[in-house]
């Protein structure tokens, strides 16, 4: 499987010589091209499983297990980190040096 950067995926796969000239032939009376007629049967295959009703409950046991998984595995990394140091303390506010007085000239002009 090879990942194309328009989101499409593209597949090869192996079908028995029968099976891939009653595909062909399905394609051909669709009037659609043969990957269509794959990827028509591939959506009919995932709608029919969904419908049937334990491809969620499947699902979901699949994200819990991956979930767990994923704690341990946080869990594993934060003991080859060690402990986490104590957060430094913010940074004292900058304070402003006092700016050097002007001279003023005579008669009010600044230098």
């Amino acid at each position: 499987m090879t990942e194309n950067p328009s989101g499409v995926k593209t597949l090869a796969i192996r079908l028995p010589d029968e099976l891939h000239l009653q595909l062909v032939l399905v394609a051909q009376l669709d009037g659609v091209s043969l990957a269509e007629a794959i990827r028509q049967a591939v959506e009919s295959s995932i709608n029919r499983r969904r419908e049937q009703g334990d491809l969620a409950s499947r699902a979901e046991a699949a994200l819990a297990q991956i979930e767990q998984e994923a704690a341990l595995r946080r869990t594993a990394l934060q003991a080859l980190l060690g402990p986490t140091p104590a957060a430094a303390p913010p940074p004292a506010a900058a304070q402003e040096e006092p700016k050097p007085p002007t001279r003023r000239r005579p008669g009010g002009a600044s230098a």
